[in-house]
């Protein structure tokens, strides 16, 4: 193959890329599907950052247009390592944390946002201006900039990472009562592909090598178009997981509940969770969690969580199943009111978070 037929499969490969970062764009931007248009910020709350981080693929055109530059193929290959960590932080950040700590990152996002913006800034500049401005020279110091920063995003995204895992933790262990609170399965399926993608953001940039550029061009396009697809319908994420502890506790519980004492606990615990979730109509609160009950109980988490598993079915579970006698409540003595409305007077986040619950309990 001769090298303008090398140079051809360059642009063409480039284009595969940026074409499927736009497409993820514009259909990130419209498809709402089934939901209602006025709750894209709560189904979707990375929605606008997902968008903008995508178009700004768009400043990699140079590279399209002519794939022999050494200032666009500079930028391009500096592009990734350069941004996607960052992208990756944030986006975990700010979908996950929507209803956790995303305030308490959000300093942290902004800090690591500067620094992108500071090292990607001469690249793109120097590719888009016909001639570029940077010295080889330049242009060499910088890509050890850029490397230097690169290393720094992955720490700030094995942060996000750890912060992400951490509260999938948490769900697993039935923390959460509410499916719209924190989508499990969402999360287990796309926290760790920064990882998966770290061989190919930076074989390239180390290489130095246009060819080895063009197949992961190619191979981001189709993670580009399998993060589209994964990401599209979120109300069909699941929260529900089982309840996991670990076998310390575990242990530790199932010797302590055979005597007559610790059935006496047992119910001393039934009463107290009794007569906060349901009597003090704890239930109606849409982000109840299980911390919240222990709040109001007289023994540890260990033991509330216990008496849910054995006595009540579970913890979001038994939530769950007040809610929906609620709401069939609710509806009986307001007839006139929206099925969204009574979703929302009966503890859930919205109707769809309602109709996923029934169905859950159902099967």
């Amino acid at each position: 193959m001769t090298q303008n037929e090398l140079i051809y499969w360059y642009g063409i490969s480039a284009t595969a890329y940026v074409v499927t970062c736009w497409m993820f764009a514009v259909i990130r931007w419209f498809h709402t599907c089934c939901a209602p248009k006025e709750s894209c910020s709560s189904l979707w709350p990375d929605r606008k950052l997902q968008v903008a981080f995508f178009c700004m693929a768009t400043v990699l055109v140079p590279y399209i247009y002519n794939p022999a530059s050494e200032t666009a193929w500079n930028l391009w290959k500096s592009y990734f390592p350069g941004t996607y960590y960052f992208y990756s932080g944030a986006l975990l950040f700010c979908f996950f944390g929507s209803v956790r700590q995303w305030n308490r990152w959000r300093t942290d996002t902004w800090i690591a946002g500067m620094l992108t913006i500071i090292i990607m800034a001469p690249l793109v500049i120097d590719a888009w201006l016909p001639g570029g401005l940077m010295k080889p020279s330049s242009i060499r110091i910088w890509n050890i900039v850029v490397a230097v920063v690169s290393v720094g995003m992955m720490g700030y995204c094995g942060l996000a990472m750890w912060q992400v895992g951490h509260w999938m933790r948490e769900v697993q262990d039935d923390y959460f009562s509410n499916p719209d609170d924190y989508p499990y399965d969402y999360a287990r399926r796309v926290w760790l592909m920064p990882v998966i993608l770290t061989p190919l953001l930076w074989t390239g940039y180390i290489l130095d090598s246009p060819k080895v550029m063009a197949v992961l061009n190619l191979l981001l396009a189709i993670f580009n178009v399998v993060l589209l697809i994964i990401a599209m319908p979120p109300w069909r994420r699941t929260v529900f997981a089982l309840d996991v502890k670990s076998a310390d506790q575990d242990e530790e519980a199932e010797d302590s509940w055979h005597d007559e004492q610790a059935e006496e606990r047992a119910r001393k615990i039934g009463g107290e969770i009794e007569a906060f979730v349901r009597e003090g109509r704890g239930y109606l609160d849409p982000h109840l969690k299980i911390d919240h009950v222990v709040e109001h109980c007289s023994y540890s988490r260990t033991y509330v969580s216990h008496v849910f598993k054995t006595r009540f079915g579970g913890f979001s579970r038994y939530v769950n199943r007040l809610r929906l006698e609620h709401y069939d409540r609710y509806l009986q003595q307001h007839p006139g009111v929206t099925k969204d409305t009574a979703a929302q007077e009966s503890g859930f986040s919205s109707y769809t978070a309602y109709y996923k619950v029934k169905d859950r309990l159902r099967e």
